[in-house]
């Protein structure tokens, strides 16, 4: 078998780190968006040919969709690692949203994001699980840690599972405004409503 006219074994010899490619992708991507993203421009970069970064990914989809998944691993680890942190399910739940939020227009995350959003009606079911699983993955942890609040008596005794569910579509919403720069909304008026939002729903009265 061969990918791009070489054989696959001298491809797999002369490519650079897999995490190389998925950094460059992501800058690329992050700058111009995905249609301003070459399999040609990206080799360059990375001193890799369009036929291999095509034999390895299959087309600028998938790329798409494993340099997100690559993403969310990192941010995973870091998420994984605040809450599980010392400290009141409260601050934790601050901390959550706090890695949540874009950084601001243009963060590099949330345009991996809207990317697969903009092409998930088109996308295949395969495609839609792998989304699917990433988006679960900050729902449950953060199920869980609204759950340890209302055990600690932090917490009111709410429905865990629909908190966390209006929690983040606000989170989404809020958060794709200031990703594409919409005038009007700055990460701390989204960080102030939210944490209005939790001490209405979440914090017991006294």
């Amino acid at each position: 078998m061969v990918a791009g006219g070489v054989p696959v074994r001298a491809a797999r010899k002369n490519a650079p780190p897999r995490e190389d490619v998925l950094v460059a992708a992501m800058a690329t991507i992050a700058e111009r968006g995905l249609d301003g993203l070459t399999m040609a421009g990206l080799g360059r970069q990375v001193g890799m040919s369009s036929g291999h970064l095509l034999y390895y990914f299959g087309s600028k989809d998938e790329l798409l969709l494993r340099t997100l998944e690559w993403s969310e691993a990192a941010l995973g680890t870091e998420r994984r690692a605040l809450l599980s942190r010392p400290g009141t399910a409260r601050a934790r739940v601050g901390a959550y949203v706090d890695l949540y939020v874009p950084d601001g227009p243009r963060d590099p995350h949330w345009t991996l994001w809207l990317e697969v959003w903009n092409r998930s009606q088109n996308a295949g079911p395969q495609e839609r699980e792998r989304q699917a699983a990433i988006e679960g993955a900050w729902h449950r942890d953060l199920v869980a840690l609204l759950a340890e609040g209302i055990s600690r008596g932090e917490f009111r005794p709410v429905d865990a599972e629909r908190v966390a569910a209006r929690l983040r579509a606000l989170l989404d919403g809020f958060s794709i405004q200031l990703a594409v720069g919409l005038p009007g909304i700055g990460r701390e008026d989204i960080l102030e409503h939210v944490a209005e939002y939790l001490a209405e729903v979440l914090v017991a009265q006294a």
